[in-house]
């Protein structure tokens, strides 16, 4: 005699396997569609090699993400997913690779800033800026529009005990649908602070010098971004609520390396350190208010670009280089 049981069933995937999946989904998705595209006749030699290299990074990033769940139950069950359609359902051109970029980034990006797991959201984070990299190449390439980017506008802490005015409500007004003002980071120490507010400053103090040094082209853009690192710093210290303090990190003055690093390898140098600092960070900051820090790792990525560094399918994680 023989007693009945129930069929198998596959279990019930939680928050971060979930979060996990469509990552992903959305990565096999995005490379077997550039790898459709690729194949199409007639395309550019050089769409077709870009084509080519993010269908092989988004690969790379399913693998590192842990690759497809399978149960084993496959030949047993009807199985129904929620997963991302399969690119032959879908354009097989490559500007239909950039609307899969797009979206695919748009999507990992928020689940960077809700990742319950800290190693999990810094991950997620880089595959997203490594999403959008991939995305503005390749709709340059093809004239398509690329991805709109996050605000790296950072959020000034609230006053204890204030009552938030029309003003604040209506400047906290999403742009679009969908998008949240951003919180300031939490989970962040005074030491984390302190270390990122001194290398915004240095990295500013640095690119002054050089663009007092340098001339045309060059002297604007290091200038300009000189700017940007300084106008940060000073963000970040009102953040930690050191900002003229004796807790304040920055100095008059730092060491700059001498003439035999050019302004341009000293400018990508300095941005590729940045995007790292803010990886870190995301994987220490709480749920929720890693958004404003997965914002900067893929601006500061984005521009290290602009002075010369190549994309990688991981920006900021150097043990994943």
């Amino acid at each position: 005699m023989r007693l009945e049981t129930p069929p198998p069933t596959e279990p019930v995937p939680d928050a971060a396997e979930v979060v996990r999946r469509t990552a992903v989904a959305d990565a096999l998705l995005v490379a077997e569609q550039a790898t459709a595209a690729a194949a199409s006749n007639g395309i550019r030699a050089d769409i077709e090699a870009e084509l080519t290299v993010i269908a092989e990074v988004a690969i790379e990033q399913a693998e590192q993400l842990g690759g497809e769940y399978d149960s084993g139950l496959g030949d047993i069950l009807s199985e129904q997913s929620d997963a991302s359609p399969s690119a032959s359902t879908l354009a097989q051109t490559p500007r239909a690779v950039v609307t899969s970029l797009r979206d695919a980034a748009t999507r990992t990006r928020a689940a960077a800033d809700q990742a319950q797991l800290g190693p999990l959201g810094r991950l997620l984070a880089s595959i997203s800026t490594s999403q959008t990299q991939y995305a503005r190449s390749l709709a340059q390439l093809t004239g398509a529009e690329g991805p709109a980017l996050p605000s790296t506008q950072i959020p000034e802490p609230a006053e204890p005990g204030a009552e938030p005015s029309e003003a604040d409500e209506a400047s906290a007004t999403p742009a679009s649908a969908g998008s949240e003002p951003a919180v300031v980071p939490t989970g962040l120490s005074a030491e984390d602070l302190s270390a990122l507010i001194l290398a915004e400053d240095s990295a500013g103090y640095a690119l002054e010098v050089r663009a007092a040094q340098a001339d045309g082209t060059v002297r604007t853009r290091a200038y300009e971004r000189a700017q940007v690192h300084r106008a940060r710093a000073q963000a970040w210290a009102l953040v930690a609520g050191i900002d003229n303090t004796d807790q304040d990190p920055r100095r008059v003055a730092y060491a700059v390396p001498g003439s035999d690093t050019t302004t341009t390898d000293l400018a990508r140098d300095l941005e590729l350190d940045l995007a790292q600092n803010y990886a870190t960070l995301v994987g220490i900051a709480e749920p929720g208010t890693r958004a404003i820090l997965v914002a900067l790792l893929t601006e500061t990525t984005l521009a290290a670009a602009q002075w010369g560094a190549p994309a990688v399918p991981f920006p900021g994680l150097p043990e994943r280089a």
